[in-house]
Order: C-alpha cells, then sequence, then structure tokens
C-alpha cells in the first residue's frame, strides 16, 4: 500500500542514502516523455522539501527541455537490495546553468566545490510529495560498482570538445524543444 509523505523525513533520507541509483522522469505537452537512470554520487538531499543532483552530459539533455517547459518531474529510488521499498518525489523542478550563482553555490556547498569531468549543470526538486510504496515486484541485484565510462569518454573529448558535443546534442530535445544550456543571459 503506498504511502504519501509531504516532506522527505529520516527513513527517506536513508533508503535514499542506501541507493546507487534513481531514475528521473519528466514530460512536456506534446513531447515525449522522458525517463532517465542517474548515479547518486551526485545526489544530495539539501533539506525536508528540496533536492539537488548534479547532471553530467548525456546523449540528450530532455530533462532540461521538459522543465523549462513544463517543470514537473518525479525522482524514483527502487532497493534493488535489503527491504523491499520503491520511493518517488514529485514536484517542480529547475536547472541551474553552470554560469549561475546558484549553480556555484550548491557546486561549493554541497556538492564539495570541484565538478565531476562533464559536468553540465545541477538539477533542484522543489519537494511537494514524497510516496512509498512496498516494492515488492522490484527484482534484487547486486551492486559491482560505478562505469568508468563517462569519465573516459569526458578526458577523451576534454572541455572544448564536451561544449561542441552540447551544442551539437544538448541544446534543444529529441522533440525540439530548447534546453537553455548555451544560452546567453
Amino acid at each position: 500500500m503506498a504511502k504519501r509523505y509531504s516532506s522527505i523525513n529520516e527513513a527517506h533520507r536513508d533508503v535514499i542514502a542506501r541507493q546507487h541509483i534513481f531514475f528521473t522522469a519528466s514530460a512536456a505537452a506534446g513531447a515525449r516523455v522522458n525517463l532517465s537512470p542517474r548515479s547518486t554520487d551526485w545526489f544530495r538531499v539539501l533539506d525536508e522539501r528540496s533536492v539537488a543532483y548534479l547532471d553530467r552530459t548525456g546523449s540528450g539533455n530532455e530533462t532540461a527541455a521538459h522543465l523549462r517547459a513544463d517543470g514537473r518531474l518525479t525522482i524514483m529510488f527502487c532497493a534493488f537490495d535489503g527491504p523491499p521499498l520503491i520511493l518517488r518525489l514529485y514536484g517542480k523542478g529547475v536547472v541551474h546553468r553552470r554560469e549561475s550563482q546558484r549553480y556555484r553555490d550548491l557546486l561549493v556547498n554541497v556538492f564539495g566545490g570541484e565538478p565531476p569531468l562533464g559536468a553540465r549543470q545541477i538539477v533542484e526538486l522543489a519537494v511537494d510529495l514524497v510516496q512509498t510504496s512496498c516494492g515488492y515486484g522490484v527484482p534484487e541485484f547486486e551492486y559491482k560498482g560505478e562505469r568508468p565510462s563517462m569519465d573516459n569518454w569526458a578526458k577523451a573529448k576534454g572541455d572544448a570538445g564536451i561544449e561542441a558535443y552540447w551544442r551539437e546534442k544538448n541544446v534543444v530535445s529529441q522533440d525540439g524543444l530548447p534546453t537553455g544550456l548555451l544560452e546567453e543571459k
């Protein structure tokens, strides 16, 4: 049976801290629904009503486009080991571009000051609903570790190569929505 909460409590924080992967789901009117897996290495609970993750370069930038157009974002955690549970965070999300003051503040105060290779933006979610459910249907998996692929790719590209990749693949969504990634202020 699903349970609903108005904010993130200590039990939710504990569940989040034990996970290695989370999923983001976003959509905008007339666009495809996007669902993306992400490592929890760069995910942080800011307080009982907000979370953020440092978003690394991907093959697309659908979440940014959807947040810009609509703002709705769901983040889901599944317990793949230990007690079964699914935890969802619902709310409005916003993307903080690298040159913004909020990005710099979060980077220093929450993420240790040094972004990982390929960091493209920070996504912040204002949580308006937390929901848990049993997770009985989630299979068990054993965590083996993070893949070195992203770091290797970013090292090989270098800063200029990553920016060129953003220009080619990350400034509009697959449905043609602007992401705001490289727009002038």
